[in-house]
């Protein structure tokens, strides 16, 4: 059984930048392919990436492209999102996620295993 456990979230001023976390465990991340996504309140949930393990791609969302970044250290069993430029609009729960198949084909796929979130508030 996989379990995702995110890390990281925080209050950041506008223009600031965080790193978030998503350990896993369960499954080394060479099996899994590993999602980002974040809702803010009453809105509805927002695809921010994801990593395919099965044909190796990198999947952004328009509006993250060159904000946001994925990155991965296989040892820890953990993926990073390196977030900067950050705007009050970006304020949300950030959550890792993973289908069931070591593959996606964009950042909305159907996950399957989901972590708790972590809040990420941008204000002054």
């Amino acid at each position: 059984q996989l379990m995702l456990v995110e890390s990281g979230g925080g209050l950041v001023q506008p223009g600031g930048s965080l790193r978030l976390s998503c350990a896993a465990s369960g499954l080394p991340l060479d099996r899994i392919a590993i999602a980002w996504f974040r809702q803010a309140p009453g809105k509805e949930r927002e695809g921010i990436s994801c990593i395919s393990r099965s044909d190796d791609m990198t999947y952004y969302a328009d509006a993250m492209k060159g904000r946001f970044t994925v990155s991965e250290d296989k040892a820890k069993n953990t993926v990073y999102l390196q977030m900067n430029g950050l705007k009050p609009e970006d304020t949300a729960v950030y959550y890792c996620a993973a289908p069931r198949l070591s593959l996606c084909t964009g950042v909305n796929d159907d996950m399957y295993f989901w972590g708790q979130g972590t809040q990420v508030t941008v204000s002054s």
